[in-house]
C-alpha cells in the first residue's frame, strides 16, 4: 500500500504532543522537563500551518478581489 508523505505527517505533530503529555504525567523524576520541547514544538507546527494557511487564503481572496474590480 502506498501512502502520502503528507497524510503521515500530518500525525507528526499530534503524536509530539500526546507523547509529550504523557511523559509530564507519567514520569515521576525530574526529568520531567524533557518534555516540554516536544510538546512545545508539536504546538508551534500545529499553530503555524493554521496561520499560514489562513495567509495564504487571503492573499487568494486579495488576488480574487483584484481581477473582479479591474474588469
Amino acid at each position: 500500500m502506498n501512502f502520502n508523505k503528507r497524510f503521515i505527517l500530518s500525525f507528526v505533530a499530534p503524536f509530539m504532543i500526546l507523547m509529550s503529555a504523557v511523559g509530564l504525567i507519567f514520569r515521576d523524576n525530574p526529568k520531567k522537563i524533557f518534555y516540554l520541547p516536544i510538546g512545545l514544538i508539536g504546538i508551534v507546527i500545529i499553530l503555524e500551518r493554521g496561520i499560514s494557511r489562513q495567509l495564504h487564503r487571503k492573499n487568494i481572496l486579495k488576488k480574487i478581489k483584484s481581477y473582479q474590480k479591474a474588469k
